[in-house]
This record gives C-alpha cells, sequence and structure tokens, in this order.
C-alpha cells in the first residue's frame, strides 16, 4: 500500500515538474507569426477587456492562442499523427489519408443540393451577364476520384454530379476532362494538378472551344524545389518535399496581369513571392494566387479573343498554358467578390465563358457568392 502511495506521489511530482517547464517554456521561447505548414497565421495574445470577460470570448481567445504556441507543437502534432496511423491503425487522421505515397483529403457525403445551388448560380451569371454568349463548363477532378473508392474510404458519386450538372446546364456545352488526368499528374502533398502534366487537358478544352492551332506546345520548364502542399500541414505526417515546376516562353514571359483588388499589373508568374519568408503557399506563384477578378494581357496571342474563365484556384496555372489563343483572359472568382457587382468591374462583350470548377467547390458551392 505505502510502495503504491509512493508511486502515484512520484507520477504527480513527475507531472507537476512537467507542467513547470512547459509554463516556463512558454514563457521563454519566441512566439512565430505564421506557421508554414498549416499555412496560417497564428493567434496573438488576447487583449483583456471587460467586454471579453463578460461574454467570455477573452478565454476562448486566450485558449486559441495557448494551443498555437505550445511548446513543441508541431513535434506534439506529428506524433499525435503517427499514432492514429500506424498504431491505431487508422485510416486517415484530420480526414487526411495517404495512399501510394499520394495525399488526398475525404470529402464525403455529396450534398446533391449543393451541386444544384452551384449549377443555379452558374445559370444565373449566363441569364445575367452573357445570355448571347457561347458558355462551356467543366469539371477539375480531385484527387478523391482517383484514390478514394479505389482504396476502400467513401467517395462522392461523380457519375451522379456529372449527370446533376448537365440536366440543369443545358445552354451550356460540357467538356468532359475526367479521362485527360490520372494521380501522377497531382502533387502528392497538395491538392492541385501539376502544370507540366495538363497538355491532354488543355488539347481536350482546345478541341471542344475550337482554338486547337493555337495550343502552346513548346515550353521551358523551371524547377521550384521543396514544395509542400496543403496536405503536408494537415496530415501532420513526414511526408517528403517534391518539386513543382512552371512551363514558360516568350508568349507568357511578355503577357502581364492586372489585380483588381490592388490595382497592381504584374508578371504572370509571381516569382518575387518565393523570396517572402511569410509565403504560405509557393503554387501562389501562379498569378499570386486566387483573387476576385484579375485581367491577363498577351501581346503575342497569335489569336485575338477574350476569354472568361469563373475559376477555383486549379485555373491559376491552366490560364497561363491558354495565353497564345487568348490576347485577354478574365479570372473571376465568386469565392472572393458578390456576383451581383460584376458589372461594375467586367466587360462581357465578345467573350467567351468558362467555368471551372472542382468537385470540392460544388459540393460547397455555399462559398460561391
Amino acid at each position: 500500500m505505502k510502495q503504491s502511495k509512493l508511486i502515484n506521489r512520484i507520477f504527480v511530482g513527475l507531472f507537476l515538474v512537467f507542467l513547470c517547464v512547459m509554463a516556463v517554456l512558454f514563457l521563454v521561447l519566441p512566439k512565430a507569426e505564421y506557421s508554414t505548414v498549416e499555412r496560417r497565421r497564428l493567434e496573438d495574445a488576447p487583449k483583456i477587456t471587460w467586454a471579453g470577460i463578460r461574454d467570455a470570448s477573452y478565454m476562448d481567445d486566450l485558449e486559441a492562442y495557448l494551443l498555437d504556441h505550445f511548446p513543441f507543437r508541431e513535434q506534439l502534432r506529428s506524433l499525435k499523427a503517427f499514432f492514429a496511423y500506424d498504431v491505431l491503425g487508422q485510416k486517415e487522421n484530420n480526414d487526411i489519408y495517404v495512399v501510394d505515397g499520394h495525399a488526398a483529403k475525404l470529402e464525403y457525403p455529396m450534398s446533391e443540393s449543393s451541386i444544384l445551388k452551384a449549377a443555379d448560380k452558374m445559370k444565373a451569371l449566363q441569364e445575367k451577364y452573357f445570355p448571347d454568349a457561347k458558355v462551356y463548363y467543366a469539371v477539375v477532378p480531385d484527387k478523391n476520384y482517383f484514390l478514394a473508392e479505389a482504396n476502400g474510404y467513401p467517395s462522392l458519386d461523380y457519375e451522379k454530379l456529372e449527370t446533376l450538372m448537365q440536366e440543369k446546364l443545358t445552354d451550356m456545352e460540357y467538356i468532359s476532362i475526367w479521362d485527360t488526368l490520372t494521380i501522377e499528374d497531382y502533387y502528392t502533398t497538395d491538392t492541385h494538378w501539376r502544370q507540366e502534366r495538363i497538355g491532354k487537358t488543355v488539347e481536350r478544352l482546345a478541341e471542344q472551344m475550337g482554338f486547337s492551332e493555337y495550343v502552346m506546345t513548346e515550353f521551358e520548364q523551371k524547377e521550384i524545389k521543396d514544395f509542400y502542399g496543403v496536405y503536408y500541414g494537415q496530415s501532420a505526417l513526414p511526408l517528403p518535399s517534391e518539386s513543382m515546376y512552371y512551363l514558360t516562353n516568350d508568349v507568357i514571359e511578355q503577357a502581364t496581369q492586372f489585380n483588381v483588388e490592388t490595382n497592381q499589373t504584374k508578371p504572370v508568374y509571381e516569382l518575387d513571392l518565393l523570396e517572402d519568408e511569410t509565403l504560405m503557399d509557393k503554387y501562389n506563384i501562379y498569378l499570386g494566387g486566387a483573387v476576385a477578378i484579375q485581367t491577363i494581357t498577351s501581346p503575342l496571342a497569335e489569336r485575338e479573343g477574350r476569354l472568361i474563365i469563373f475559376r477555383d484556384s486549379f485555373t491559376s496555372s491552366l490560364a497561363p498554358l491558354l495565353l497564345n489563343a487568348y490576347s485577354e483572359i478574365i479570372l473571376i472568382d465568386t469565392r472572393y467578390v458578390s456576383s451581383g457587382f460584376l458589372g461594375n468591374y467586367v466587360d462581357f462583350t465578345d467573350a467567351e465563358v468558362l467555368f471551372l470548377y472542382n468537385p470540392l467547390v460544388l459540393n460547397n458551392s455555399t462559398m460561391l457568392k
């Protein structure tokens, strides 16, 4: 009995020592502003206010701050992920699963109402802004299309998704690109496709949109090392880095993109972002990442034409490959701008229109304004 009490006291003592050490480390260790692994800004220390104490928001903010800056937080996240995968035998952690080195995030179940709402929003845009234009739409496969069902994970019903869209969007021309891609065309640690691997997708779009003879085929391929995708941080697993590549030639290098939000004109590839220590995502070198509205002007395009793309982040790396076929490409992301204001910023006259979304957006279409 005495031995049992002694052991209990030892454990309590060790636990108190641990708490004291962690408290001291929390106080003396520097506080990072950003988590490059999780791609987000970490919480700042909250200010004490009477209103915050009264409505308990101060305690919530304090808890978030303490969790964000807990000593050895990243190591503990990795330990938790290792325990979940390798000890408990879980097939996923934080909804992230890994198959043959490819990390993906579960997206399930499918919301038919969300798919239909996305289609309704697309129809409403057509009716309001470009009722007489030639309008196309395509769905970019997400990684789950290749990995989930084949490996025993819950999956969206992609055929049903396709059917729902086609039944709704009868006045638009559907371009199926599912068969132009494989899982190897995507980054292993990220959600996006690899720009250097989407040539077949560009050719499919060109065939149906009528610009096949203007498709660019000669590029210089340039490497950016040590790319860690969004699933690297979310999984907390020690996944290896990979190289990302961007394709360039005279047409792309002479083109410029104008950001309506910042009122700035910049190159198509914003390589200066790589020098920013706070850069969360190297994929943002493509057109500076996803923004509300931007116009790309291509003075060396062989074909005069205007293309408007309603897009998500996949289009950032696709659009530069279309710059020989269109002298002007306007990208619109209605996750960041209300559809009702587009007429104030965009001229839809004499333009072709392409809607290009991935299933993760369509299945969560409330994000489209």
